[in-house]
């Protein structure tokens, strides 16, 4: 592999924070909040799109709550949410296609952000997903292509760019 490349090189394409809440208003309102707090944008409210009636869900119903990032506001962010984990992740957060998502059981751990009465204590999920130049041609309208098995990112080359650009430290699990 030649590390020159351009076309190799690795890069966030966004994060994602998501907070659910299941049926409770109340928690759905502070969530709400507390990502508006984390991001400084407005959260999206997800609606489940099934009915199931051993949870009492119907369609139509909010259950959780979520904002998307990109770019440098992204980078930022994550070096934050990182700090909040101690920079530690495991191998096993890691998904096939080279993605991780890892969870912050107390938004109050995060650096910069501060502690909300009205929030009270609350965690987080962070999902982030990864891709490198060419990634577009899956989603292009017209001429919809395959990404080629040599071009997608492997969960070692996922926990490779973490190390040398954020100092994280993978914990590997048997």
């Amino acid at each position: 592999m030649n590390k020159a490349n351009p076309m190799r090189k690795i890069r966030i394409e966004k994060i994602t924070l998501n907070v659910g809440a299941g049926k409770d208003e109340d928690k759905l309102k502070k969530g709400l909040k507390l990502l508006k707090n984390i991001t400084g944008i407005e959260p999206l409210k997800t609606i489940t799109h099934k009915r199931i009636p051993t949870w009492a869900l119907r369609p139509g119903l909010a259950i959780g709550c979520k904002v998307t990032l990109r770019g440098k506001k992204a980078e930022a962010l994550l070096k934050n949410l990182l700090e909040a984990r101690e920079k530690m992740l495991s191998a096993k957060q890691f998904d096939g296609q080279g993605n991780f998502s890892f969870g912050i059981p107390e938004y109050v751990d995060i650096p910069q952000v501060d502690y909300d009465p009205e929030i009270k204590v609350m965690g987080l999920e962070v999902a982030v997903t990864l891709e490198r130049p060419g990634f577009h041609i899956s989603r292009r309208k017209m001429q919809k292509r395959c990404i080629p098995i040599r071009h997608r990112i492997s969960p070692h080359e996922a926990q490779e760019f973490m190390r040398e650009q954020f100092g994280v430290k993978i914990e590997e699990t048997q």
